[in-house]
């Protein structure tokens, strides 16, 4: 199932979007009864519920936001949800290499963390520096402003490993842990990785940040 949806966010004065891909991939979201379940009959019955009419419509909330399995639901999905039953191009184009998934899951927990949950607050005050410039920019021709910006842009955007180096099973092998929070203690090698990682985060978001204020000025 897919887990793409549309909402405006008010936080910081301009809307997001979230849309689905035309390229899309659909990974299907499983259930199932443990065994030996301490209780076998309500798992059951939470399962028939969930495939019921009433729990597959349940899944066009928009706090859901999934793909029923029941094509007749679909009568009742919200505008714009795709209908993997008609449209036979959803999943189409991509594979889904389950094996080289489960072999890169920690390097890229350790990037998001790194990039994103550790230097969150960073990432935000640099993509809306860009966003101010390209509001600064909106309607005018400046191409100077504009190439600051795609920069900035692009320094937002960069990653410090290749897919290559991701899926290679000995560099892999070193993120043997998940930190729960920045201060966790993890591996030397592991440490040493994420801390030039991180490093790569704060230097490229202070970076795009100095080139979209100066975006933002020569716009105005």
């Amino acid at each position: 199932m897919i887990d793409f949806f549309a909402y405006s966010s008010k936080a910081s004065g301009f809307p997001v979007d979230f849309v689905y891909p035309t390229i899309t991939a659909l990974v299907p979201a499983n259930v199932g009864m443990v065994k030996g379940a301490p209780h076998p009959e309500a798992a059951a019955a939470f399962i028939d519920f969930l495939l019921s009419d009433e729990g597959q419509e349940l899944l066009f909330d928009a706090k859901i936001q999934r793909l029923p399995v029941k094509p007749a639901i679909y009568s009742k999905a919200p505008a714009g949800l795709p209908n993997p039953f008609e449209d036979k191009s959803i999943g189409a184009a991509v594979k889904f290499d389950s094996d080289l998934s489960e072999g890169r899951y920690n390097v890229v927990n350790s990037l998001f963390d790194q990039l994103v949950t550790f230097r969150l607050e960073e990432l935000q005050t640099a993509v809306r520096a860009v966003q101010e410039a390209e509001k600064a920019l909106a309607g005018r021709s400046n191409p100077q402003a504009g190439a600051l910006i795609a920069e900035a842009r692009s320094l937002i955007a960069a990653v410090p490993v290749t897919e290559t180096e991701a899926g290679d099973r000995a560099f892999a092998s070193i993120f043997s842990k998940k930190r729960k929070k920045a201060t966790d203690e993890v591996p030397q090698r592991q440490a040493e990785v994420e801390q030039e990682w991180d490093s790569f985060a704060r230097t490229n978001y202070a970076k795009a940040t100095e080139l979209a204020e100066q975006a933002a000025k020569i716009a105005r």
